[in-house]
């Protein structure tokens, strides 16, 4: 298997991860990871492990402001992956 498709497994499996830990911290009442933690992932290939980590835990699915910057953050990730790819 090609490194490059290990590494972008590897980072939905953090992004899962991290979804499940902050939502189990949610519901225990403990400090929660940053919004910006969540979402770092997401620059790295991430987007599949972040949204199946919010259907699998229901975590930060009525938030908005948080899709927002989901989104934003997966256009980031498209727009330097294309300039990479297309060098």
């Amino acid at each position: 298997m090609n490194r490059l498709l290990l590494a972008c497994i590897a980072v939905n499996v953090l992004a899962f991860v991290q979804m499940a830990s902050d939502k189990q911290r949610a519901v225990k009442g403990r400090r929660r990871l940053p919004e910006a933690l969540l979402l770092a992932p997401v620059l790295f290939s991430g987007i599949l492990g972040v949204v199946a980590g919010m259907l699998a835990f229901h975590h930060k699915i009525a938030k908005t402001s948080f899709h927002t910057k989901l989104v934003i953050a997966f256009v980031i990730f498209l727009v330097a992956a294309y300039q990479l790819l297309n060098r």
